[in-house]
């Protein structure tokens, strides 16, 4: 029953992404002049992921942070993160490219959130389930704590949306995505910055750190 929702899933993915572009082009349009003003060149901020099956795409979003600086002590991304850039990702602004991932069939609306290409051989067999739906603008980890949870619980939520995906539940994970993002509850990890790197626990690391 859930592989049989996949096929109208993209179905609604593509038609609700095209609308979503064409409704907030305007808005996308003055944020990409204010990140040109005040970040510079360029606009945007590309990076490999991993999507469905592990297969690697290049996720765009508005960049939030100034270029890698030695010199001016710009190194850390709680150094590079501008006031402007925090209040672009803490309502969600920056996402705003990401819909072209969707409208690509790189992503869906709602699934679990691409993490990053070094992870993949980090995780348990059943961590890498997350892998078996295409990943997410939202899904359950940013409606149910964000950055607030371990590394556990995160993928314990991604490995149960796609175990229960169903349009019912993505109706629902957008409509408190959007009730999230208006309270900008949730954005941001302790350090008020991004969150903690995923280690493997035969690494040495902590899921939870």
């Amino acid at each position: 029953m859930r592989r049989a929702y996949d096929g109208p899933k993209r179905v609604i993915d593509l038609v609700g992404a095209l609308v979503l572009m064409i409704v907030t082009a305007p808005v996308t349009a003055l944020v990409a002049l204010l990140v040109r003003r005040n970040l510079g060149s360029p606009v945007l901020f590309r990076q490999e992921r991993p999507g469905r099956d592990g297969e690697i795409f290049e996720l765009v979003k508005f960049r939030s942070m100034t270029d890698v600086d030695p010199d001016r002590g710009l190194v850390t991304d709680a150094d590079r993160l501008t006031p402007f850039g925090q209040r672009l990702r803490s309502t969600s602004m920056d996402e705003l490219p990401t819909l072209w991932n969707v409208v690509r069939g790189h992503m869906s609306l709602v699934g679990p959130r691409p993490l990053l290409v070094s992870y993949l051989d980090r995780y348990t067999p059943e961590q890498a389930r997350r892998h078996e739906v295409r990943p997410g603008v939202t899904g359950l980890v940013q409606v149910g704590g964000r950055n607030g949870l371990t590394w556990d619980e995160k993928f314990a939520l991604d490995v149960e949306y796609v175990d229960r995906r169903s349009l019912a539940l993505d109706v629902r994970i957008l409509l408190s995505t959007v009730a999230k993002v208006v309270k900008r509850d949730g954005i941001s990890d302790s350090d008020g910055v991004s969150m903690a790197e995923f280690l493997a626990r035969d690494s040495g690391g902590d899921l939870g750190a």
